[in-house]
């Protein structure tokens, strides 16, 4: 049994992260977060410390180390995207592994000065790729292997999260706290992109605004026409009509790639790679972390030759901006 804290327990992602830890059999000494609204813990760790005090959840790991040989092994980071840099070095120094969500940091240079801190220390970072646990994802990448290596496929990705009002005034909003909707929304499928099809040889942005974005990306073995989008106006009329807020699509070589189902343990599968060993590490994770960087700091093109057709939407500039 492995001990566990957990920054950011008030978050979305949180209680995936809660569920992991139990159900890999370890147990949660502390959690913190700013914000107090965290009755999920009673779910899976009623007797888990809570703190809204960064400093008094720092010294409640010091006293547990020093006091009642009580080391955390593991800390579990789920806070907001600018913050998870900050929170992995304070794992590092607390003589932790970390377990870091999406996207590990913003900046790419700042990952690589964690890989010297890690080496240093002597810890680990893992960074969830759920995705690549993905038992359909795992039956794609390995079909795309037994391909004529020189076959280059043509993709087209729409994914669409309608996210309301509270959006722009949260962190996630912020582009300079979020990275935007590539770091936000879309690092999971430009991870499993680059893993399946290879690196990127070029990119052409066509859009980039608060809510959605869009572009044209070669990678070694694709051409991937790609939308992101937030904005509820962008869903296609058959989705609304069904009720509908979200829609997702990967088109390969003509064809819908089929994953919707398969999300529900996905973190639990992370955690379990991760205690054994095989968490998914800085290097990993770098690549698509650098295509997020460069595409939010591109030069934005006027559509010509190939574009996703969402890309030609009229957009309209919410009241926040």
């Amino acid at each position: 049994m492995k001990n566990f804290a957990l920054m950011g327990a008030a978050g979305f992602v949180a209680p995936r992260h809660l569920k992991a830890i139990r159900h890999t059999d370890n147990q949660l000494l502390a959690a913190f977060d700013p914000n107090d609204s965290v009755g999920i813990i009673d779910s899976y760790f009623p007797n888990a410390h809570f703190f809204t005090e960064f400093e008094r959840f720092d010294r409640h790991l010091e006293k547990l180390r020093l006091e009642k040989q009580q080391a955390i092994d593991f800390m579990s980071i789920c806070t907001p995207n600018y913050l998870h840099d900050a929170h992995v070095r304070f794992a590092l120094r607390n003589k932790a592994d970390a377990i870091c969500e999406k996207p590990l940091v913003l900046n790419p240079w700042n990952a690589e000065k964690l890989m010297q801190l890690e080496e240093q220390y002597d810890n680990k970072i893992n960074t969830i790729l759920q995705l690549r646990l993905h038992p359909s994802i795992i039956a794609l990448k390995e079909k795309i292997a037994n391909s004529p290596k020189d076959k280059i496929h043509d993709i087209d990705l729409t994914y669409i999260t309608s996210r309301g009002n509270w959006y722009y005034a949260s962190w996630k909003g912020m582009l300079e706290k979020s990275g935007g909707i590539c770091s936000n929304i879309g690092i999971h499928f430009f991870d499993m992109l680059i893993w399946i099809f290879g690196g990127v040889e070029k990119s052409t942005v066509h859009l980039m605004e608060h809510d959605r974005a869009s572009g044209v990306l070669r990678l070694k073995n694709a051409n991937v026409r790609w939308f992101l989008s937030i904005n509820s106006e962008t869903l296609p009329k058959e989705i609304v009509a069904a009720g509908q807020r979200t829609f997702r699509s990967i088109n390969i070589d003509g064809e819908e790639f089929e994953f919707s189902a398969g999300f529900t343990d996905l973190h639990t599968e992370s955690y379990k790679h991760i205690l054994e060993g095989n968490g998914f590490g800085i290097s990993e994770t770098l690549a698509s972390l650098e295509l997020a960087y460069q595409l939010r700091h591109a030069k934005v093109s006027d559509l010509g030759g190939e574009y996703h057709p969402f890309a030609a939407l009229p957009t309209v500039k919410h009241p926040f901006f």
